[in-house]
C-alpha cells in the first residue's frame, strides 16, 4: 500500500499523481505500486512540488510495518529512533514575534 498526501502543490503535479494512483479525497493519494514506480513517482514530486508540501508512505518490513519521506515546508520533521521513524514537531510561531518582524 502506498499513501501520498500533498498540499499546495500545481495542479500539474496533482493531475500526474492521478495518473497512477487514487485520489480518495483532495489531495490524498492511494495505490498498490512497485517500489521502482514509487521512486519514479517520488521524484516527480521532487521536480514539481514548488511551494507545496509532501508526504509519501508505504508498507514494509520494518517494526512499524511501514515507511515514509517528507518534502516541503511543513511543522512536523521525521526523526530516526533506536531504529524506528517517528515525527517531531517544530514548535508553533509565536504571533507576538511575527508582528515584532
Amino acid at each position: 500500500m502506498l499513501v501520498i498526501v500533498v498540499e499546495n502543490v500545481p495542479h500539474r503535479l496533482r493531475g500526474r499523481l492521478a495518473v497512477w494512483l487514487i485520489e480518495i479525497r483532495a489531495g490524498v493519494y492511494v495505490g498498490d505500486l512497485s517500489a521502482k514506480v514509487r521512486e519514479m513517482i517520488w521524484s516527480q514530486i521532487v521536480d514539481g512540488i514548488e511551494e507545496g508540501n509532501a508526504i509519501m508512505t508505504w508498507s514494509t518490513n520494518t517494526e512499524s510495518g511501514f515507511d515514509f519521506v517528507t518534502l516541503g515546508e511543513n511543522r512536523r520533521l521525521p526523526v530516526e529512533f533506536d531504529g524506528l521513524k517517528l515525527v517531531s514537531f517544530y514548535p508553533v510561531e509565536d504571533q507576538k514575534d511575527k508582528d515584532a518582524l
